[in-house]
Protein backbone atom coordinates (compact mmCIF):
# COMPACT_ATOMS: atom_id res chain seq x y z
CA UNK A 1 0.00 0.00 0.00
CA UNK A 2 0.95 3.23 -1.01
CA UNK A 3 1.72 5.72 1.66
CA UNK A 4 -0.66 8.18 0.33
CA UNK A 5 -3.45 5.51 0.50
CA UNK A 6 -2.18 4.66 4.04
CA UNK A 7 -2.39 8.06 5.54
CA UNK A 8 -6.47 7.25 4.29
CA UNK A 9 -6.62 3.91 5.54
CA UNK A 10 -4.93 3.86 8.77
CA UNK A 11 -3.97 0.48 10.34
CA UNK A 12 -7.15 -0.35 12.80
CA UNK A 13 -7.21 -1.04 16.66
CA UNK A 14 -9.23 -3.71 18.06
CA UNK A 15 -9.85 -3.80 21.52
CA UNK A 16 -9.39 -7.87 22.62
CA UNK A 17 -13.27 -8.38 23.80
CA UNK A 18 -12.40 -8.77 27.70
CA UNK A 19 -10.57 -4.99 27.26
CA UNK A 20 -12.73 -1.72 27.69
CA UNK A 21 -12.35 1.51 28.03
CA UNK A 22 -13.29 3.36 31.47
CA UNK A 23 -14.48 6.07 29.30
CA UNK A 24 -16.23 5.44 25.59
CA UNK A 25 -14.18 6.73 23.09
CA UNK A 26 -15.68 9.75 20.47
CA UNK A 27 -16.58 8.40 17.11
CA UNK A 28 -15.69 11.24 15.50
CA UNK A 29 -16.48 9.61 11.98
CA UNK A 30 -19.36 10.91 9.16
CA UNK A 31 -19.20 7.41 8.13
CA UNK A 32 -19.67 3.75 9.41
CA UNK A 33 -19.82 0.53 6.75
CA UNK A 34 -20.88 -3.44 6.73
CA UNK A 35 -18.59 -5.54 5.79
CA UNK A 36 -20.89 -6.44 2.92
CA UNK A 37 -23.32 -5.05 0.28
CA UNK A 38 -25.82 -7.16 2.06
CA UNK A 39 -25.51 -6.05 5.36
CA UNK A 40 -25.49 -2.72 4.25
CA UNK A 41 -28.67 -3.41 2.19
CA UNK A 42 -30.52 -5.15 5.68
CA UNK A 43 -29.35 -2.23 7.63
CA UNK A 44 -31.35 0.17 5.10
CA UNK A 45 -34.38 -1.69 5.43
CA UNK A 46 -34.45 -1.69 8.94
CA UNK A 47 -33.82 -5.37 9.54
CA UNK A 48 -30.47 -4.54 11.59
CA UNK A 49 -28.71 -2.41 13.88
CA UNK A 50 -26.03 -0.61 13.33
CA UNK A 51 -24.17 3.01 12.08
CA UNK A 52 -24.06 4.50 8.68
CA UNK A 53 -24.09 8.24 8.58
CA UNK A 54 -24.21 10.63 11.31
CA UNK A 55 -26.66 12.40 10.28
CA UNK A 56 -29.27 9.49 11.34
CA UNK A 57 -27.06 8.61 13.97
CA UNK A 58 -23.89 7.84 15.96
CA UNK A 59 -22.21 5.61 18.54
CA UNK A 60 -22.03 8.83 20.78
CA UNK A 61 -24.74 11.01 20.63
CA UNK A 62 -26.99 7.42 20.79
CA UNK A 63 -24.80 6.60 24.55
CA UNK A 64 -26.17 10.15 25.30
CA UNK A 65 -29.97 9.67 23.92
CA UNK A 66 -30.04 6.47 25.94
CA UNK A 67 -28.93 7.74 29.60
CA UNK A 68 -31.04 11.26 28.87
CA UNK A 69 -33.99 8.74 28.24
CA UNK A 70 -33.20 7.03 31.24
CA UNK A 71 -32.80 9.69 33.44
CA UNK A 72 -35.96 11.67 32.69
CA UNK A 73 -37.20 8.26 32.52
CA UNK A 74 -38.19 7.17 29.08
CA UNK A 75 -38.15 5.26 26.21
CA UNK A 76 -35.85 6.99 23.94
CA UNK A 77 -34.00 10.16 23.01
CA UNK A 78 -33.05 12.52 20.25
CA UNK A 79 -30.05 14.77 20.55
CA UNK A 80 -29.57 18.23 18.54
CA UNK A 81 -27.42 20.66 18.02
CA UNK A 82 -28.99 23.25 20.37
CA UNK A 83 -31.56 23.37 22.87
CA UNK A 84 -33.85 25.57 20.52
CA UNK A 85 -33.39 23.06 17.51
CA UNK A 86 -34.95 20.84 19.86
CA UNK A 87 -37.93 22.88 20.12
CA UNK A 88 -38.32 23.86 16.53
CA UNK A 89 -37.70 20.51 15.39
CA UNK A 90 -40.33 18.76 17.82
CA UNK A 91 -42.69 21.26 16.69
CA UNK A 92 -41.81 21.01 13.25
CA UNK A 93 -41.92 17.43 13.14
CA UNK A 94 -45.00 17.15 15.51
CA UNK A 95 -47.50 19.63 13.64
CA UNK A 96 -49.06 20.15 10.52
CA UNK A 97 -50.84 22.23 8.25
CA UNK A 98 -54.51 23.31 9.95
CA UNK A 99 -53.20 22.05 13.67
CA UNK A 100 -54.15 24.00 16.75
CA UNK A 101 -50.90 24.85 19.71
CA UNK A 102 -52.03 25.85 23.01
CA UNK A 103 -48.71 27.69 24.41
CA UNK A 104 -48.37 30.36 27.21
CA UNK A 105 -47.07 33.65 27.66
CA UNK A 106 -45.04 32.83 30.04
CA UNK A 107 -42.65 30.83 28.00
CA UNK A 108 -39.17 30.77 26.69
CA UNK A 109 -38.81 33.89 24.08
CA UNK A 110 -37.70 31.96 20.92
CA UNK A 111 -40.33 29.09 21.82
CA UNK A 112 -43.17 32.32 21.40
CA UNK A 113 -41.41 33.14 18.22
CA UNK A 114 -41.41 29.78 16.45
CA UNK A 115 -45.30 29.03 17.63
CA UNK A 116 -46.26 32.44 16.57
CA UNK A 117 -44.13 33.87 13.91
CA UNK A 118 -42.71 30.45 12.05
CA UNK A 119 -45.38 27.62 12.41
CA UNK A 120 -47.93 30.29 11.96
CA UNK A 121 -46.45 30.62 8.39
CA UNK A 122 -47.32 27.03 7.54
CA UNK A 123 -51.04 27.29 8.79
CA UNK A 124 -50.69 26.26 12.20
CA UNK A 125 -52.83 28.20 14.50
CA UNK A 126 -52.21 29.26 18.60
CA UNK A 127 -53.90 29.97 21.51
CA UNK A 128 -51.70 32.44 23.92
CA UNK A 129 -53.00 32.33 27.56
CA UNK A 130 -51.13 32.57 31.00
CA UNK A 131 -49.84 29.29 32.72
CA UNK A 132 -51.94 29.95 35.88
CA UNK A 133 -55.29 30.12 33.54
CA UNK A 134 -56.48 26.54 34.14
CA UNK A 135 -59.95 27.72 33.57
CA UNK A 136 -58.82 29.38 30.34
CA UNK A 137 -57.26 26.03 29.34
CA UNK A 138 -59.86 23.96 29.80
CA UNK A 139 -62.34 26.11 27.56
CA UNK A 140 -60.09 26.24 24.95
CA UNK A 141 -59.23 22.57 24.33
CA UNK A 142 -63.25 22.07 24.74
CA UNK A 143 -63.73 24.32 21.99
CA UNK A 144 -61.15 23.54 19.53
CA UNK A 145 -58.99 20.02 18.44
CA UNK A 146 -55.44 20.96 19.62
CA UNK A 147 -52.43 19.32 19.00
CA UNK A 148 -50.19 20.07 21.35
CA UNK A 149 -50.13 22.01 25.02
CA UNK A 150 -46.67 23.54 25.25
CA UNK A 151 -45.52 24.95 28.78
CA UNK A 152 -42.51 25.41 30.77
CA UNK A 153 -42.02 25.08 34.71
CA UNK A 154 -40.44 26.58 36.32
CA UNK A 155 -41.29 29.41 33.94
CA UNK A 156 -38.59 31.65 32.64
CA UNK A 157 -37.54 34.24 33.51
CA UNK A 158 -40.16 34.84 37.05
CA UNK A 159 -40.14 30.78 38.05
CA UNK A 160 -43.83 30.47 38.01
CA UNK A 161 -45.06 26.89 38.32
CA UNK A 162 -46.85 25.08 36.25
CA UNK A 163 -49.88 22.82 37.51
CA UNK A 164 -48.33 19.60 35.58
CA UNK A 165 -51.04 17.10 36.43
CA UNK A 166 -53.99 19.45 36.14
CA UNK A 167 -52.67 20.41 32.23
CA UNK A 168 -51.66 16.65 31.28
CA UNK A 169 -54.91 15.95 32.49
CA UNK A 170 -56.68 18.33 30.44
CA UNK A 171 -54.59 17.56 27.42
CA UNK A 172 -54.67 14.06 27.76
CA UNK A 173 -58.49 14.57 27.93
CA UNK A 174 -58.72 16.16 24.63
CA UNK A 175 -56.62 14.20 22.70
CA UNK A 176 -53.77 16.86 22.76
CA UNK A 177 -49.96 16.01 23.39
CA UNK A 178 -48.41 18.03 26.21
CA UNK A 179 -44.89 19.08 25.74
CA UNK A 180 -42.69 20.26 28.47
CA UNK A 181 -39.71 22.46 28.22
CA UNK A 182 -38.02 20.79 31.70
CA UNK A 183 -34.48 22.75 31.21
CA UNK A 184 -35.53 24.91 34.70
CA UNK A 185 -36.21 21.22 36.78
CA UNK A 186 -33.63 19.24 35.42
CA UNK A 187 -33.32 15.86 33.99
CA UNK A 188 -34.46 14.07 37.47
CA UNK A 189 -37.58 16.05 38.00
CA UNK A 190 -41.08 15.79 37.00
CA UNK A 191 -40.41 12.30 35.06
CA UNK A 192 -43.60 11.02 37.22
CA UNK A 193 -46.06 12.97 35.45
CA UNK A 194 -48.13 12.00 31.90
CA UNK A 195 -45.94 14.10 29.42
CA UNK A 196 -45.77 12.83 26.18
CA UNK A 197 -42.77 14.80 25.58
CA UNK A 198 -39.81 16.55 27.20
CA UNK A 199 -37.57 19.06 25.76
CA UNK A 200 -33.94 19.76 27.26
CA UNK A 201 -31.36 22.52 26.27
CA UNK A 202 -28.29 20.45 26.78
CA UNK A 203 -26.28 23.38 26.84
CA UNK A 204 -27.15 24.12 30.66
CA UNK A 205 -27.00 21.86 33.24
CA UNK A 206 -26.07 18.72 31.24
CA UNK A 207 -22.82 20.57 29.78
CA UNK A 208 -22.84 22.50 33.34
CA UNK A 209 -19.46 24.24 31.92
CA UNK A 210 -20.97 26.78 29.16
CA UNK A 211 -18.55 25.91 26.42
CA UNK A 212 -20.68 23.13 24.94
CA UNK A 213 -24.85 23.95 23.18
CA UNK A 214 -26.52 20.76 22.33
CA UNK A 215 -30.13 19.95 22.98
CA UNK A 216 -32.46 16.87 23.53
CA UNK A 217 -36.03 15.75 22.94
CA UNK A 218 -37.11 13.37 25.46
CA UNK A 219 -40.33 10.62 24.24
CA UNK A 220 -42.03 7.35 24.42
CA UNK A 221 -40.66 5.02 21.98
CA UNK A 222 -43.57 5.37 19.27
CA UNK A 223 -43.36 9.28 19.43
CA UNK A 224 -39.59 9.33 18.94
CA UNK A 225 -39.78 6.88 15.87
CA UNK A 226 -42.28 9.12 14.43
CA UNK A 227 -40.03 12.28 14.67
CA UNK A 228 -36.31 10.55 13.82
CA UNK A 229 -37.07 10.74 9.80
CA UNK A 230 -38.32 14.82 9.86
CA UNK A 231 -35.33 15.38 12.37
CA UNK A 232 -32.46 13.64 10.12
CA UNK A 233 -33.84 16.18 7.67
CA UNK A 234 -34.04 18.97 8.95
CA UNK A 235 -30.15 18.56 9.40
CA UNK A 236 -29.69 19.81 12.92
CA UNK A 237 -27.49 17.00 14.24
CA UNK A 238 -25.33 17.61 17.39
CA UNK A 239 -21.57 16.46 16.86
CA UNK A 240 -20.20 13.75 18.68
CA UNK A 241 -17.31 15.76 20.24
CA UNK A 242 -20.41 17.92 21.22
CA UNK A 243 -21.89 14.99 22.67
CA UNK A 244 -18.78 13.76 24.53
CA UNK A 245 -18.22 16.47 26.14
CA UNK A 246 -21.82 16.61 27.22
CA UNK A 247 -21.63 13.36 28.55
CA UNK A 248 -18.67 14.30 30.48
CA UNK A 249 -20.00 17.16 32.15
CA UNK A 250 -22.78 14.67 33.24
CA UNK A 251 -20.74 12.62 35.59
CA UNK A 252 -21.07 15.80 37.83
CA UNK A 253 -24.85 16.80 36.99
CA UNK A 254 -26.43 15.90 40.63
CA UNK A 255 -23.76 17.19 43.01
CA UNK A 256 -23.87 20.52 40.79
CA UNK A 257 -27.43 20.92 40.43
CA UNK A 258 -28.21 20.38 44.50
CA UNK A 259 -25.29 22.42 45.16
CA UNK A 260 -26.52 25.08 43.22
CA UNK A 261 -30.11 24.60 44.35
CA UNK A 262 -28.61 25.09 48.01
CA UNK A 263 -27.00 28.25 47.15
CA UNK A 264 -30.02 29.63 45.36
CA UNK A 265 -32.05 29.48 48.41
CA UNK A 266 -30.06 30.86 50.54
CA UNK A 267 -29.58 33.89 48.36
CA UNK A 268 -33.47 33.94 47.64
CA UNK A 269 -33.92 34.36 51.40
CA UNK A 270 -31.47 37.12 51.53
CA UNK A 271 -32.92 39.41 48.73
CA UNK A 272 -36.14 38.69 50.55
CA UNK A 273 -35.01 40.36 53.57
CA UNK A 274 -33.38 42.74 51.37
CA UNK A 275 -35.62 46.94 51.62
CA UNK A 276 -34.03 47.30 48.13
CA UNK A 277 -36.29 44.35 47.17
CA UNK A 278 -39.81 44.72 46.07
CA UNK A 279 -40.17 40.81 44.99
CA UNK A 280 -38.39 37.62 45.28
CA UNK A 281 -39.34 34.91 42.92
CA UNK A 282 -37.87 31.32 43.95
CA UNK A 283 -40.75 28.38 44.94
CA UNK A 284 -38.45 27.52 47.33
CA UNK A 285 -39.35 30.30 49.42
CA UNK A 286 -42.78 29.81 51.93
CA UNK A 287 -43.88 32.78 50.41
CA UNK A 288 -44.05 32.26 46.51
CA UNK A 289 -47.39 31.28 45.10
CA UNK A 290 -46.88 28.52 43.97
CA UNK A 291 -44.40 27.33 46.97
CA UNK A 292 -46.95 24.64 47.85
CA UNK A 293 -47.67 23.50 44.49
CA UNK A 294 -43.75 23.41 43.97
CA UNK A 295 -43.36 21.54 46.97
CA UNK A 296 -45.16 18.89 45.63
CA UNK A 297 -44.03 18.22 42.32
CA UNK A 298 -40.38 18.74 42.94
CA UNK A 299 -37.38 17.69 44.54
CA UNK A 300 -35.07 20.21 44.13
CA UNK A 301 -36.25 24.16 43.89
CA UNK A 302 -33.83 24.74 40.92
CA UNK A 303 -31.17 27.17 40.72
CA UNK A 304 -32.31 30.10 38.98
CA UNK A 305 -33.74 32.72 41.28
CA UNK A 306 -35.53 36.22 39.94
CA UNK A 307 -36.45 39.24 41.47
CA UNK A 308 -37.81 42.93 41.16
CA UNK A 309 -35.77 45.74 42.42
CA UNK A 310 -38.18 48.82 43.98
CA UNK A 311 -36.34 51.47 41.59
CA UNK A 312 -37.32 49.67 38.39
CA UNK A 313 -35.07 50.33 35.13
CA UNK A 314 -32.71 52.64 36.85
CA UNK A 315 -31.66 50.68 39.85
CA UNK A 316 -31.93 47.36 37.51
CA UNK A 317 -29.17 49.13 35.37
CA UNK A 318 -26.89 50.16 38.33
CA UNK A 319 -27.58 46.88 40.05
CA UNK A 320 -25.82 45.57 36.98
CA UNK A 321 -23.13 47.44 36.43
CA UNK A 322 -21.94 47.17 40.31
CA UNK A 323 -21.69 43.14 40.00
CA UNK A 324 -18.32 41.58 39.63
CA UNK A 325 -18.64 37.83 39.98
CA UNK A 326 -22.26 37.75 38.20
CA UNK A 327 -21.59 37.62 34.35
CA UNK A 328 -24.34 39.77 32.63
CA UNK A 329 -24.90 37.50 29.69
CA UNK A 330 -27.42 35.22 28.60
CA UNK A 331 -28.03 31.54 29.87
CA UNK A 332 -27.95 29.55 32.91
CA UNK A 333 -27.35 26.59 34.62
CA UNK A 334 -23.34 26.40 34.32
CA UNK A 335 -20.64 26.70 36.96
CA UNK A 336 -20.22 30.80 37.10
CA UNK A 337 -23.19 32.76 38.01
CA UNK A 338 -24.77 34.84 35.82
CA UNK A 339 -27.74 37.64 35.61
CA UNK A 340 -29.53 38.96 32.83
CA UNK A 341 -32.13 42.11 33.59
CA UNK A 342 -35.44 42.50 31.77
CA UNK A 343 -33.89 44.61 29.23
CA UNK A 344 -32.01 41.82 28.28
CA UNK A 345 -34.84 38.80 28.26
CA UNK A 346 -36.26 39.42 24.83
CA UNK A 347 -40.12 39.65 25.42
CA UNK A 348 -40.46 43.03 23.62
CA UNK A 349 -43.19 41.27 21.06
CA UNK A 350 -45.49 41.02 24.26
CA UNK A 351 -47.57 43.94 24.53
CA UNK A 352 -48.66 46.12 27.13
CA UNK A 353 -51.53 43.40 28.88
CA UNK A 354 -49.06 40.13 27.85
CA UNK A 355 -46.10 42.00 29.42
CA UNK A 356 -48.06 42.47 32.00
CA UNK A 357 -49.60 38.71 32.54
CA UNK A 358 -46.02 38.28 31.93
CA UNK A 359 -45.06 39.29 35.54
CA UNK A 360 -41.41 40.68 33.93
CA UNK A 361 -41.37 43.98 35.43
CA UNK A 362 -38.34 46.81 34.44
CA UNK A 363 -36.50 45.87 37.72
CA UNK A 364 -36.69 42.20 37.55
CA UNK A 365 -33.12 40.22 37.49
CA UNK A 366 -32.41 36.75 36.86
CA UNK A 367 -29.82 34.94 38.69
CA UNK A 368 -28.69 32.17 37.64
CA UNK A 369 -26.65 30.79 40.84
CA UNK A 370 -23.31 28.86 40.01
CA UNK A 371 -20.67 26.57 42.12
CA UNK A 372 -18.69 29.87 43.56
CA UNK A 373 -19.13 30.35 47.08
CA UNK A 374 -22.65 31.62 48.88
CA UNK A 375 -20.94 33.98 50.97
CA UNK A 376 -18.92 35.54 47.84
CA UNK A 377 -22.37 35.56 45.71
CA UNK A 378 -24.12 37.35 48.79
CA UNK A 379 -21.19 39.86 49.24
CA UNK A 380 -21.46 40.41 44.79
CA UNK A 381 -25.07 41.08 45.75
CA UNK A 382 -25.03 43.27 48.77
CA UNK A 383 -22.40 45.47 47.24
CA UNK A 384 -24.77 45.77 43.61
CA UNK A 385 -27.92 46.28 45.91
CA UNK A 386 -26.41 49.27 47.90
CA UNK A 387 -25.72 51.41 44.99
CA UNK A 388 -30.12 51.04 44.04
CA UNK A 389 -31.01 52.49 47.36
CA UNK A 390 -31.48 56.07 47.97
Amino acid sequence: MKKSTRVNHPPSIELAPDNHPLVAPIYQSVKFEFDTLEETERYLRGERPGFYYQRSSNPTTRQLELLLAELQGRDDCLVTASGVGAISQALLALTSQGDHVLCFIESYNPTRYLIRRVLARFGVEHTLLSIEDLAGVERTLASRPTRLVIFESPTNPITRIADIGALTRLARAAGALSVLDNTFAGFHQHGSFDVDVYLHSLTKYASGTGDVMGGAVIARSELIRAMRNDFGVLGGTLDPHAAFLILRGLKTYFVRYRAQCASASAIAQRLAEHAAVARVHYPGLPTHPQHALAAQQMQDFGTIVSFDLRGGAPAARRFADALELFALTASLGATESLAVTSQMMGSRELNADLQRLSGITAGTIRLSIGLEDTDDLLADLERALATTEG
